[in-house]
């Protein structure tokens, strides 16, 4: 029986600011048949100073005019937007989730019902922040860029402690350059954090460009995937150069929902559509020349052909020196 991956399509801040913008992405995320629909929470005021740099990335993709305090406020979403994309997602039958990035904002989310908490890579050495998630006793997604095994160990040990369940927690292995490049990703760190921390979930939040790591993640026993998306990857903003287009999110859906049907149960067995296959493919012992009644079956008398529907020809030393009880004619079946 396959396992369902939770696919988390994070609108981020690609809504540029505008409560459309949020809403049709809301619309392509269900589209996409994503589990999920991600935007960021946060007052700027509270999220950095107001002479913090911008990471290289935001730079090359926004005003250099512009500092990290006033690119953020530009991307805030009021508490009326929240509750407006909280609506929208019922109706599109799709899960709304926002990342909180301050306390202030869990607060809002919480008191708008969200029981899943998204805690960024960012925040992962934030030891207040996490005591507040923590005591929240619900479910969590820690994402870990940037961090070491150890990072990780004292912050799942932070959540503990503040009051959640280890098995309520899936760590998400995460690279945070935006795109980041290909012989940085090192998927294999998923697969240590799970040996590293029994009981915990694992997954990957991705940021390369294209749809093929996220999917061999997947394959690698990732539980939730998160990827960027927005709605034209030429807009202006921080995450749109390494975020998915619509259609790219739909086919990464695709892909994903196939690589869990494909993964299976792991046992090895012949599968229900190729059982009809084995007595076509498969070989019997048959007959090299006529064969008379009364003769020795012999090596050279006897070969191998298909179909398989005759003796198996790993019986082939039980036949042979065997006494023919009838006739045969090449080719027949022994």
């Amino acid at each position: 029986m396959s396992i369902k991956t939770v696919i988390i399509a994070e609108a981020g801040v690609n809504h540029n600011g505008s409560l459309d913008t949020a809403k049709l992405l809301i619309d392509a995320a269900a589209e996409a048949g994503a589990d999920m629909v991600k935007f960021q929470t946060f007052k700027a005021a509270k999220l950095v100073t107001r002479g913090a740099e911008k990471a290289e990335y935001q730079q090359k993709a926004t005003s250099i005019n512009q500092s990290q305090y006033e690119m953020l406020q530009n991307l805030e979403l009021s508490a009326e937007d929240h509750k407006a994309l909280i609506r929208l997602c019922k109706d599109k039958n799709i899960a709304f989730l926002s990342t909180a990035f301050d306390h202030d904002s869990i607060d809002l989310l919480a008191g708008l019902g969200q029981n899943v908490w998204k805690i960024p890579s960012g925040e992962i050495t934030n030891l207040p922040y996490l005591r507040r998630i923590g005591s929240l006793g619900q479910e969590i997604i820690l994402s870990t860029g940037m961090a070491d095994l150890g990072e990780i160990e004292d912050s799942l040990q932070v959540l503990e402690e503040a009051g959640t369940n280890r098995k309520n927690i899936t760590v998400l292995h995460c690279n945070t350059e935006y795109p980041t490049p290909m012989q940085d990703v090192n998927l294999r760190a998923m697969q240590t954090i799970k040996a590293a921390f029994p009981g915990i979930k694992v997954g990957y939040s991705d940021h390369t460009q294209g749809i093929e790591v996220p999917i061999a993640a997947v394959a690698l026993g990732a539980t939730v995937i998160e990827k960027h998306f927005t709605l034209d990857r030429n807009m202006e903003g921080p995450d749109h150069k390494a975020s998915l287009e619509p259609s790219e999110l739909k086919a990464m859906v695709k892909a994903i929902r196939n690589i869990e049907q494909a993964m299976g149960d792991g046992i090895k067995r012949p599968s229900p559509s190729e059982m009809k296959n084995k007595p076509i493919v498969r070989k019997s012992i048959v007959a090299a020349c006529s064969i008379k009644k009364g003769e020795v079956f012999t090596e050279e008398n006897l070969t191998v052909k298909r179909p398989g529907t005759g003796i198996p020809p790993m019986r082939w030393d039980e036949v042979i020196g065997q006494t023919a009880h009838k006739d045969y004619m090449v080719d027949d079946l022994i």
